[in-house]
């Protein structure tokens, strides 16, 4: 498995997976509920997120793009203030009045993110469809983390989908907490890994 940092000329490859990945997560799939039906549409969400994290060297492909990782380092922000501005009429382009309810639970990501250590934050973690099942994706999370070890440096995610907990929790994150997306929405999983 060729496991390498991402490019620029990789956003396409990136946002494709990702797309994959999320369609029917449980939290991006509540967010976006017709993202099978409008698949360019819904690239345009993850487009935004994933362009912004390659300004930073933390993206990274396993088999050019059968998983990846998308990673924001210490100190660092998954959108610029410019970006920010962008996401609340992105929102309204694609999902309607449902953007409301969609920035409210933007928010309780924003709110439930640790805030008092540096760390790093995997912001993503997916598969494609067709490799799904060949252990791409945790030998892809289990090289990113022992470059993090290196740095003796924690790690924060969010698991949106609870079939994964236990495959992050093997890779040494824990549970520290739960939030629910507004309206009775699904439940998103804080997990810290300690430096090590």
């Amino acid at each position: 498995m060729l496991i390498r940092r991402a490019a620029r000329a990789d956003i396409p490859a990136v946002v494709e997976t990702i797309t994959e990945a999320f369609q029917l997560d449980p939290v991006w799939g509540w967010a976006f509920p017709d993202a099978l039906a409008r698949p360019a549409h819904y690239r345009q969400w993850w487009t935004l997120l994933i362009a912004s994290a390659l300004r930073y060297d933390w993206t990274w492909l396993a088999d050019e793009g059968g998983a990846v990782a998308v990673w924001i380092p210490p100190g660092g922000a998954e959108l610029t203030d410019e970006e920010e501005a962008l996401v609340e009429p992105l929102l309204r382009s694609l999902v309607g009045s449902w953007a409301d309810v969609v920035l409210e639970g933007l928010h309780r990501f924003d709110t439930a993110h640790p805030k008092q250590e540096p760390h790093y934050y995997l912001s993503l973690l997916g598969t494609r469809d067709d490799r799904r099942g060949e252990g791409i994706g945790m030998a892809l999370l289990n090289e990113c983390l022992a470059v993090i070890d290196a740095e003796h440096a924690p790690a924060y995610l969010e698991s949106s989908n609870p079939l994964n907990n236990r495959r992050y929790e093997k890779a040494g994150f824990a549970v520290t907490g739960t939030f629910a997306m507004p309206g009775g929405g699904p439940v998103v999983t804080r997990m810290w890994r300690a430096a090590r």
